[in-house]
């Protein structure tokens, strides 16, 4: 289950460079102008062991005074929705300004923590400075300076202490979990009627673990699996400018709840740039994937639309193309069956698990075949490789120099691995250890 953490705060407090550090990338772009952070930035965190996703909510405030507090607003109702953990971000620089006011305001409203991060605190008097933010009434509060790091560790401590790991001792644990991801308008809802549709009779609702999805129990034609709803069918009054961003936080936590994920997208469209970080974002959580392409039915065709349609999607996904892609009409209701069976086919992709001897018998002669790049005049040998026992496809390689083994073998590697074992719609991990 994915612990989703939201950073709130007025413009240039410093939400960007705290992201980029709980992070550990420079993933939002960072300037001084206001409201700079065009992008709705979402990563993943990974502190002693615990691993959650954080968002940035900044940038999400349009630069036009009188609508400026009210989209402040709005943008700290979205992160009490959707997030288990607030940091609300002040500068010890200004003092508590209205707008910081007015957003400890709507947070004292909410029953999810919230830990007050003060930021710029780099100096003995900044530090002094900083308590009078405790008058904003919420109990827990860090001093840090973004900029420079200090203060960052006990904050990270705090949230990952507050991640309890759940194990789901739920009776359909077992099952495979299938989510439908996307964009807004692509059909997400219309594929989950189609699927479930008239024969809605033999589904059971079973109450969702997060407070906005439904785990629905398919159980027809001999297949069985629950289908997690988050198409975001459920749409808050008030949202509809803040639906990307809406949509980004669902996406991400349905992704967290799934076993393999269907990203559906529009045929009239094609894969746009948003799909493609969804993709990415499914591919780093490694989690299986197949890519629907809805509303073929509107598509004009001739004998190699079909082929070029899935050439250009494998062009914009690379490096990790073998994904099974289906063409659909959720409206006609066409090639439905053929995306469950793909599903499945993904789901027992990802336990497949290969003995070490047939590993080994078949991944050697590839390798001496075509040996690792010496470095600096030593040869590079690998002796052996085995799978870990991981939930995730995952490979040891032991070898004399495991750091000198570039990326480029690394994905040599893994396409061996895959043309001669199926892991379709699967991302894999492969590891270099020391012999």
């Amino acid at each position: 289950m994915g612990y989703t953490v939201a950073i709130v705060g007025r413009p240039n407090v410093g939400k960007s460079t705290l992201f980029n550090r709980l992070v550990g990338a420079r993933q939002a772009i960072t300037d001084d102008l206001s409201g700079v952070t065009r992008d709705r930035q979402y990563g993943i965190a990974d502190w002693n062991g615990k691993t959650f996703n954080v968002v940035d909510t900044g940038g999400f405030v349009p630069n036009s005074k009188d609508v400026f507090e009210r989209a402040i607003k709005d943008q700290v109702k979205i992160a009490i929705e959707e997030a288990n953990c607030i940091l609300f971000m002040v500068d010890v620089t200004t003092g508590i300004t209205d707008l910081d006011d007015s957003m400890a305001f709507e947070l004292r409203k909410t029953s999810k923590p919230v830990i007050v991060v003060v930021n710029k605190v780099d100096n003995t008097q900044r530090m002094y400075d900083a308590n009078e933010f405790y008058s904003l009434g919420f109990e827990e509060m860090h001093f840090l300076s973004s900029m420079s790091g200090s203060g960052t560790g006990e904050l990270l401590d705090s949230v990952a202490e507050r991640i309890e790991e759940e194990m789901d001792e739920n009776e359909n644990a077992h099952l495979p979990r299938i989510t439908i991801v996307g964009q807004p308008n692509v059909g997400k809802s219309t594929l989950l009627n189609a699927l479930l549709g008239e024969d809605r009779h033999i589904v059971t609702d079973i109450a969702g673990t997060t407070r906005d999805s439904i785990h629905t129990h398919y159980n027809l034609y001999g297949k069985e699996f629950l289908l997690i709803d988050t198409a975001g069918i459920r749409r808050k009054s008030r949202v509809s400018e803040n639906l990307e961003f809406y949509s980004v936080i669902r996406a991400i936590k349905a992704i967290d709840e799934a076993d393999v994920c269907l990203l559906v997208i529009d045929a009239q469209v094609g894969i746009e740039a948003q799909d493609l970080k969804i993709f990415q974002l499914i591919e780093r959580k490694k989690k299986g994937v197949a890519i629907l392409v809805n509303k073929w039915d509107a598509v004009e065709k001739d004998t190699n639309t079909h082929l070029d349609y899935e050439t250009k999607i494998k062009e914009r996904i690379a490096p990790f193309k073998d994904v099974p892609i289906v063409f659909i009409s959720a409206m006609e209701k066409t090639r439905i069956h053929k995306a469950i069976d793909v599903i499945l086919e993904v789901f027992k992709n990802r336990q497949t698990r290969i003995s070490t001897s047939k590993l080994n018998d078949i991944m050697q002669p590839e390798i001496e075949h075509y040996p690792p790049p010496s470095h600096r005049g030593e040869s590079i040998k690998i002796k052996y490789m085995t799978q870990l026992p991981t939930n995730v496809p995952s490979f040891a390689f032991f070898c004399n120099y495991p750091e000198y083994i570039g990326t480029a073998y690394k994905n040599f590697l893994e396409n061996k691995i895959r043309k001669h074992f199926n892991f379709s719609g699967v991302p894999i991990n492969i590891f270099f250890r020391k012999k």
